[in-house]
């Protein structure tokens, strides 16, 4: 069992900045790709950054915006989100997986709980 809880969501002006973090705990070790998706209401999940030992993948409307790192204990998953736009508002969710395939697909992720983030214009 691996539990996710997602904090720093909020309300922020365009242009600004917010940072969300991911705390794991549990069946860590089992759950080795994290990342974040995201929920525009109306819309589909939508994939945002996945990060790994070799590096991180990020979704093309976030790419150069958004950054996300890990704890060296890997418990722990920031997203530095930069460069706000209002198409960036929506839930936000932790996920955590076991394979590249799954973490990217969001087929077979563990997910938390989601936290609300919205880009005012």
């Amino acid at each position: 069992q691996l539990q996710l809880v997602e904090s720093g969501g909020g309300l922020v002006q365009a242009g600004g900045s917010l940072r969300l973090s991911c705390a794991a705990s549990g069946d860590i070790a089992e759950h080795y790709y994290m990342g974040w998706f995201r929920q525009a209401p109306g819309n589909e999940r939508e994939f945002v950054a996945t990060i790994y030992e070799s590096g991180g993948t990020y979704a093309d409307a976030v790419s150069g915006r958004f950054n996300i790192s890990r704890s060296t204990s890997w418990n722990t998953v920031w997203l530095q989100m930069n460069s706000l736009k209002p198409e960036d508002t929506g839930v936000y969710y932790c996920a955590a997986a076991q394979s590249f395939r799954a973490i990217r697909t969001a087929i077979g992720c563990s997910w938390g709980q989601g936290i609300q983030v919205t880009v005012s214009s």
